[in-house]
């Protein structure tokens, strides 16, 4: 089809389209009787009025056309009844919207939504082919409205999710309220197939098999287990691979003498029990052994005792799920007909009600109207021109810019732009891309085509002599969530560009790929554009019928034989070399035609991938199409064993592809509980990347919260950190967060609104102590004063009495203990906060210490922590224990959160004032008198030296493939046990710090003389122990080398999502430059050796470093931990 044929608009006079139509007419008289006749599908419609006689309702039986729209089939109904006479003051007075329309599946009532669906495509049509229904029955019922109770949980979530997900305000489409009811289906699904008992204890379990530095602290598989009822224990000896239910079978065995003393009524056996661990809620239960409880590894690990409580299981009635009083929605809402059901080839054009996207062969325009502001911002005589470009994830498809213009509060154009692409060619998730940019001189316009490139910075240079600037930008997907063309005028409230200096301007990168449209009408930049408009929607097709496919099909074919040929050996030596290369290597135009003619070779290689599907050139319908029918086809990819980072690779802003999407999200579905936690933060962030609200990887994260307490918890507060923080995308995030809130339960909902109420008390008493407090580091006795009278007051006023740590749901902490707070010596005025334990089974006597801070974005904090503890994981697969300490820290909004105290430690900078003042930083011993007298005998101190050699080890890997800079003595900190480890990451990937414009890194990692010292070392002089730490930090960066991919994926999701020292690619290329990528594994040992030998000659400027630190009390943006 021609676009302008059947197409309105100011360009097109209304003779010249009723020409065209009678021409079509005419053919179509012609070719008619050789074509099949259109699917007619029967249908009994239930009327919303009463038959006459007060019989039942009324009812009709329609001849429906499958390529009817669910709104013209709503409209012929209407028509019928009121040209039947049926119930006339009903169906004269309202419209057929005041209807919706809901049919019977499997006992549940299900409504057909969208009222753009073709009715052939429809789920119930699928539903009653299948039972061999002759005739359909659907029912029309006037639309409900929301009761009061649930508009009062509406607001009871919406205060939870912290935005008002029912606001469509700022909205251009329905797509908002569509997700909302589609993601009704999977949460029901997944809370009908949920275990109660299971979800209500949520055991913490993992699959890995139990590394070998583990089981050397097992005595021959036993293990000894102290159980705790009421005010007595029983230690019994069990084995690692025994089940909780075995392990009670043993402990009712070896206390049924003593069941009287216990207090265990003679009616109660072992299965009325369960076991928890004392002081936390986390419960040993289910079919498991012991070793494969996360618990039990921890207390292995840091070599605890393992205590638990025998207690009756938690009511599963506790998570009672509200009952909602939303239809579920068709399973096919939103799915397109193939485009042999769309296409208007053959068809009778009288009966022609969609178009298929794959008909228009005219190229794609838009028009440009203008630009209008309410204030022009402060720019000296520039002139402004928009640039529009369409991208699929960060492919440059077409782009066309306007003529330049002198910047005024209205800049009216006028003009369209015709895109160098067809409109058959546009895939699903192509953004028209608008940018307002301004410059010094005048600029002819001029289009360009090829693949993006990043331009981080937002300058382009026009001329070669001027520098232009980004001032504001928007983005509109050019098809729908429902696969539909967009049409005609609209009106974008365009975001404004930040400045470098601005909190915002990290996020740049991810905010740029935003949907969503400025919520601030008022005072926003808004641009008028205006697309084709046709007399029908026109629908972008899911499919092809291969066998009528006699274009693209074909060449497929053709294609298929040719990329099925037998690979020259030459060239598998190339293309072997471009699969190995990282994700950061770029792919050259050569290597991407490559990899096209070679896909099936490609498809045979899963770690092809990401560079096969990186080089196919989306903007061509027949290579989208030959892509997806590979992907289909392709067996390798499921057969394939789970490579994380390769799957999360695919879920980066590179691909757009929902199938490419989906692909990469069924991989992820084999993870377990504990991976998904050790990925969220990444996959909460690759949400961002997701062209429509809806989405495989959506769906997957819901899936798995409403599985797991634990995962529940946490994604619960990484959204609505994301939801405070990113106005980009708080719409999506906050649908998400409703789903789950939904189906979690009343005991988690009630958590959510105790941490909530917590947390924002907290944050007012954080603002009145900032505001009277004047000096930046210095804090008075009056100041520390009124912060207790304050906690004081809240405390009697009502904050809840217990609530779930926000980082560590396991922990309950209960009333402050008012005289331990305190206001930390810091520019942000921090909170040092002390609770007590809630559990009263806890059998430690330390309180629970939380730092609250108000000011700081702890993202980058919680990202470098998450990064460790994947760190410390691949060690564990080499059995390395390097003792790292990722502490507790989360973001709980807009620049708050959470951080824990870490018990029993100190930073070294307070070991060196304590006994000498600041010349303590140049004597070496200090550090290990410390240690020695903390600990009480020889076996202890030794113990002590280490832990302290293997983490420090850890750590200085750690940092030094991470690029952590401004390290102080006072962000290094050792407990009394020996365990060294690191806080505060505000400079990472060599983004360090200087003094008077001199780097203030003189080594590649902290390796001090008194850290020597406590090796047993000075100098050059070697010692069994720094042999040891050499060997121990050779072993974990060669472990860390296998795993680079990885790395650098997980950084490159994080690039472009907020983090102010993650905002381009040469960001993560310091990740590359420190793994040694491309060079041996004996190239790489001997660089990490000399990197140490560095440490070991510059210690002493450390030393200077520190002492000065120490002297001037330069704080550096890093609160001291104890005083």
């Amino acid at each position: 089809m021609d676009g302008q044929q059947i197409q309105v608009s100011d360009e097109e006079p209304e003779v010249l389209r009723e020409e065209s139509r009678r021409r079509r007419r005419r053919k179509k008289a012609i070719t008619s009787s050789s074509c099949t006749s259109m699917d007619q599908i029967s249908v009994e419609f239930v009327l919303p009025t009463a038959a006459r006689g007060g019989n039942g309702p009324d009812s009709l039986l329609l001849e429906v056309a499958g390529n009817w729209t669910v709104e013209q089939v709503k409209a012929q109904v209407w028509l019928k009844a009121v040209t039947l006479n049926l119930c006339p003051d009903f169906y004269q007075q309202f419209s057929p919207d005041h209807c919706i329309l809901l049919y019977q599946k499997k006992g549940n009532v299900c409504e057909i939504y969208d009222k753009h669906q073709v009715f052939q495509t429809l789920d119930c049509i699928r539903y009653w082919r299948a039972l061999k229904k002759d005739v359909g029955r659907i029912q029309l019922v006037p639309r409900p409205h929301p009761s009061e109770e649930s508009q009062q949980y509406q607001s009871y979530l919406n205060c939870l999710i912290g935005y008002d997900v029912t606001d469509v305000s700022n909205v251009h489409d329905d797509e908002l309220e569509f997700t909302r009811r589609k993601l009704l289906t999977p949460r029901r699904i997944e809370l009908s197939d949920r275990d109660p008992k299971l979800y209500s204890m949520d055991p913490w379990v993992t699959r890995k098999p139990l590394h070998e530095h583990l089981r050397t602290k097992i005595n021959n598989s036993h293990i000894l287990v102290v159980i705790h009822i009421s005010t007595a224990s029983q230690t019994i000896k069990v084995s690692i691979d025994d089940t909780p239910t075995q392990v009670l079978a043993s402990f009712f065995a070896k206390t049924a003498n003593k069941r009287v003393l216990l207090g265990i009524p003679e009616n109660k056996c072992e299965t009325d029990f369960v076991l928890r661990v004392c002081g936390r809620e986390e419960y040993l239960y289910g079919e498991k052994p012991l070793q494969n409880f996360n618990w039990i590894r921890q207390c292995l690990k840091n070599g605890e005792e393992i205590h638990l409580v025998l207690e009756t299981p938690p009511d599963p009635e506790l998570d009672l799920v509200q009952k909602e009083d939303w239809a579920q929605v068709d399973d096919c809402t939103g799915v397109a007909g193939t485009h042999e059901q769309l296409t208007i080839d053959e068809k009778d054009h009288e009966r022609v009600f969609t178009i298929s996207m794959w008909d228009c062969n005219r190229k794609f325009r838009v028009k440009v109207l203008g630009i209008d502001i309410p204030s022009l911002p402060k720019v000296p005589d520039f002139v402004v021109f928009i640039e529009a470009s369409i991208f699929h994830g960060q492919q440059l498809l077409a782009q066309e810019r306007t003529t330049s213009k002198s910047f005024s509060e209205e800049v009216l154009w006028n003009c369209w732009l015709e895109f160098n692409i067809k409109i058959k060619d546009l895939p699903k998730g192509a953004r028209l891309s608008l940018q307002v940019i301004c410059g010094k001189q005048p600029q002819t316009p001029n289009s360009k085509g090829g693949y993006y490139q990043d331009n981080t910075a937002g300058t382009s240079t026009l001329d070669g002599k001027t520098k232009s600037r980004l001032l504001y930008y928007v983005n509109l997907l050019l098809i729908d969530h429902r696969s539909l063309l967009r049409q005609g005028e609209f009106i974008l409230h365009m975001w404004k560009m930040p400045e470098k200096s601005e909190e915002s301007s990290s996020s740049i990168n991810a905010d740029k790929l935003t949907s969503a449209t400025n919520p601030d009408k008022a005072s926003s930049m808004a641009i008028a554009i205006l697309l084709d408009k046709y007399c029908y929607p026109v629908v972008l097709p899911k499919s092809r019928d291969v066998g009528r496919d006699y274009g693209a099909a074909g060449e497929e074919v053709e294609g298929g034989e040719r990329g099925q040929r037998e690979m020259p050996n030459h060239l598998k030596k190339q293309f072997e070399a471009i699969v190995a290369t990282d994700p950061l290597h770029p792919l050259s135009p050569e290597d991407k035609e490559l990899l096209w003619h070679f896909r099936h070779e490609c498809m045979r290689n899963p770690r092809a991938y990401p560079k096969l599907l990186g080089s196919v050139r989306w903007g061509k319908q027949e290579d989208v199409l030959a892509t997806h029918r590979l992907l289909e086809r392709s067996s390798a990819w499921d057969t394939s064993g789970l490579d994380v980072g390769l799957a999360m690779q695919l879920l980066d802003c590179h691909y757009s592809d929902a199938q490419v999407r989906s692909m990469a999200v069924r991989k992820l579905e084999t993870l377990e509980d504990d991976d998904v936690l050790r990925y969220l933060l990444q996959l909460v962030q690759a949400v961002k990347f997701e062209p429509y609200h809806d989405s495989a990887l959506v769906r997957f994260l819901l899936k798995r919260a409403l599985r797991s307490k634990r995962i529940g918890h946490f994604l619960f507060w990484f959204l609505r950190s994301e939801i405070a923080q990113s106005m980009h995308y708080q719409q999506r995030y906050a649908v998400l967060l409703e789903a789950y809130l939904r189906g979690c339960g009343e005991n988690m909902l009630q958590d959510f609104r105790k941490q909530v109420e917590m947390t924002e008390a907290l944050q007012k008493v954080t603002c009145e102590i900032k505001a009277m407090s004047d000096d930046k580091y210095h804090v008075t006795a009056q100041v520390v004063f009124q912060l207790r009278q304050k906690l004081e007051t809240l405390q009697a006023s009502g904050l809840p009495e217990s609530f779930r740590v926000p980082y560590d749901p396991g922990l309950r902490a209960g009333v402050l203990l008012i005289e331990q707070c305190k206001v930390m010596a810091s520019k942000k005025k921090p909170l040092w906060l002390q609770f007590k334990r809630a559990d009263p089974t806890t059998l430690s006597k330390d309180p629970i210490g939380i730092i609250f801070k108000d000011g700081d974005d702890l993202r980058q904090d919680m990202l470098i922590l998450q990064i460790l503890l994947i760190m410390e994981s691949i060690w564990e697969t080499e059995s390395l224990d390097l003792c790292l300490l990722p502490y507790g820290c989360i973001s709980t909004g807009n620049r708050i959160g959470m951080i824990e105290i870490v018990k029993d430690a100190t930073t070294i900078a307070n070991i060196q004032q304590s006994v000498v003042g600041s010349t303590g930083a140049f004597k070496d011993e200090l550090l290990c008198q410390w240690l020695r007298d903390k600990c009480v005998n020889e076996e202890k101190f030794q113990q002590a030296v280490e832990r302290f050699l293997f983490s420090c080890g850890g750590y200085c890997v750690a940092t030094y493939v991470l690029g952590i800079g401004d390290r102080h003595n006072d962000n290094i900190m050792i407990t009394e046990s020996g365990n060294l480890f690191h806080i505060d990451f505000g400079h990472i990937l060599g983004n360090y710090k200087s003094f008077m414009g001199i780097s203030k890194e003189w080594v590649p990692f902290v390796l001090t003389p008194d850290f020597l010292y406590v090796m047993g070392t000075s100098g050059k002089k070697s010692s069994p122990h720094f042999q040891k730490f050499q060997d121990v930090c050779v072993k974990a960066y060669l472990a860390l080398r296998h795993h680079t991919n990885l790395l650098i994926i997980l950084f490159s999701m994080m690039l472009m999502t907020g983090m102010p020292q993650l905002t381009s690619k040469e960001d993560i290329e310091y990740i590359r430059e420190a793994l040694t990528v491309g060079r041996s594994e004996d190239d790489a040992r001997h660089h990490l050796l000399d990197q140490i030998e560095i440490c070991r000659e510059k210690g002493w400027m450390v030393q200077v470093n520190w002492f000065v630190h120490l002297v001037l009390g330069i704080k550096q943006g890093v609160e001291k931990r104890s005083t």
